[in-house]
């Protein structure tokens, strides 16, 4: 039997179970053992898998892989515990840093004990107010790639009953982001690879999300990507003013902020809660 030890670490609700391969050298998990660990109820629980390991001329590197153990995505609220974690286990000596993840470079600061700030790339291939035929009608949504593929929809674009053009959704807790969200996942427009649903409520006072994550296959407490595709298209699609801060399921905040220079977006981050929930040990068969 071997002892392997773990983190799990809580980004505004989006779960993670870190391994640090300095405690576990050689540890390469494979699908098997993600999907189990993850499994909430009869395993540690969790939306995710990372493995944090050191590499050369970065302060830490970054593994990210969903519950069902795909990979090659980011994760921003991954990301952001991941500069947590790197930040307490002191592979980041000041408040800043640059990682290394899936063959990208990305960077980070440490704003506090609790808020974690993560700089994205530049988004790509952006599409807006396109139709999906889904939930027995078509439901306007717009396209963003941030890192993971991301559809974002205003609940008011939804009918509660498609043979009603005046029943409108007006709570965004009334949505069914399962099912709504598992069926535009799986979407025929998408395919192979389908994408996450992010359902948006605009109020006179917040905004509000809820996010169906592909890989997980299930609504998440939290999305930092897919929050900062909401962001971007709340952006372009109704004006809302930079920084944008969107409520989670969690109840956790989001803030998104970037800049726009000749029509390009610069200086994309995320910002929010990141700590660490617990540690603990577990074995497997060698």
């Amino acid at each position: 039997m071997k002892k392997i030890s773990f983190a799990k670490l809580s980004g505004a609700g989006n779960d993670f179970i870190f391994f640090d391969k300095k405690i576990n050298p050689g540890l390469n998990p494979d699908k098997d053992l993600i999907s189990k660990i993850c499994a909430r109820g009869t395993g540690i629980g969790a939306d995710g898998v990372i493995v944090i390991s050191d590499k050369e001329d970065f302060d830490f590197e970054m593994q990210y892989y969903n519950s069902d153990g795909s990979t090659n995505t980011l994760c921003g609220n991954g990301a952001r515990c991941a500069i947590r974690y790197a930040y307490l286990s002191g592979r980041i000596k000041n408040d800043k840093t640059k990682f290394f993840s899936n063959g990208k470079i990305y960077h980070g600061e440490v704003i506090d004990p609790v808020n974690i700030k993560f700089f994205l790339n530049e988004p790509e291939k952006l599409k807006l107010n396109f139709k999906i035929k889904a939930f027995d009608q078509l439901i306007n949504a717009s396209y963003l790639n941030t890192g993971s593929p991301h559809a974002v929809i205003n609940i008011e674009d939804i009918l509660k009953d498609p043979k009603d053009p005046r029943s409108k959704f007006d709570d965004i807790n009334e949505i069914p982001v399962f099912e709504l969200g598992k069926e535009i996942r799986y979407h025929k427009d998408f395919t192979p690879d389908g994408l996450n649903v992010n359902f948006i409520q605009i109020r006179s006072d917040k905004i509000l999300i809820r996010t169906y994550e592909r890989g997980v296959e299930n609504e998440t407490l939290a999305c930092g990507t897919g929050a900062t595709a909401a962001a971007i298209i709340l952006y372009l699609n109704y004006g809302i003013k930079t920084p944008v801060t969107l409520v989670t399921k969690s109840g956790f905040e989001l803030k998104v902020d970037f800049a726009v220079e000749d029509k390009k977006l610069k200086d994309l981050s995320l910002t929010g809660h990141a700590e660490i929930v617990f540690t603990g040990e577990f074995f497997i068969n060698d």
